[in-house]
C-alpha cells in the first residue's frame, strides 16, 4: 500500500507543476492569448546610456523581448516610418532628430501588449511625464514631446506595419499559444 502512495506522487508533482507553468504563462488575464507591439528607444535613449534600465522596466513588466536591432535610419527610411506626420509642422525636426544617431528596435510580446507599452512609457510629452507619470519611462529619460526617449505603437494596425518595417520575418498579428 506504501509503494501505491509514493509511486503516484511523482504523478501528481508533474500535474501541479504543469498547472503552475500553463498559470504563470496565462498572467493576469486567464487567456493564453498573445500580441506583439513595437518599442523602439530612440537615439537619445542610446547616447544616454538608458537602454539596460529601459530593458529592465520591459522584463520587470511581464514582456518578452521577442526579437531587436540596433539600426542607423536615413532620412528616406525615417521619413517613411513616420509618414503619417509628414504633414505636420514637427516633421523635419522629427527626422532630423531620428537620423541623428541609432535607434534600437524591439519587438515585445504580453497580454494586451500594446496597452500595457503605452502606459509603462507614459505620456508623449516627457515633461508632463515627469509630473503625471513620474515612474514611466518617459520620465526616466526623455526631455520634451519630441525628444521623449521611446516609441510605442498605438494600435494593432501600426503595431503590424511598425513590426514589419524592422522585421520582415517576426508575424506581428495577435498569437495563440498552445502551453499544453
Amino acid at each position: 500500500m506504501a509503494g501505491a502512495t509514493s509511486s503516484g506522487a511523482p504523478a501528481l508533482v508533474i500535474c501541479f507543476l504543469s498547472l503552475v507553468l500553463f498559470l504563470h504563462r496565462c498572467r493576469i488575464c486567464g487567456s493564453v492569448e498573445m500580441e506583439r507591439t513595437l518599442a523602439m528607444i530612440k537615439p537619445d535613449g542610446l547616447s544616454g546610456n538608458y537602454t539596460k534600465e529601459i530593458k529592465e522596466a520591459i522584463l520587470e513588466s511581464g514582456f518578452d523581448i521577442i526579437e531587436e536591432a540596433v539600426v542607423l535610419l536615413d532620412a528616406e527610411r525615417a521619413s517613411l516610418f513616420y509618414a503619417e506626420h509628414a504633414a505636420r509642422s514637427f516633421f523635419d525636426s522629427l527626422v532630423k532628430y531620428m537620423t541623428s544617431g541609432p535607434v534600437h528596435a524591439m519587438v515585445l510580446e504580453r497580454h494586451d501588449a500594446i496597452a500595457h507599452w503605452r502606459a509603462l512609457i507614459g505620456p508623449t510629452d516627457a515633461r508632463k511625464a515627469k509630473t503625471s507619470h513620474p515612474n514611466s519611462i518617459r520620465a526616466m529619460c526623455g526631455m520634451d514631446s519630441e525628444k521623449n526617449c521611446v516609441h510605442g505603437s498605438d494600435s494593432p494596425q501600426s503595431a503590424a506595419r511598425e513590426i514589419s518595417f524592422f522585421f520582415r520575418d517576426v508575424k506581428s498579428e495577435t498569437v495563440e499559444h498552445d502551453e499544453l
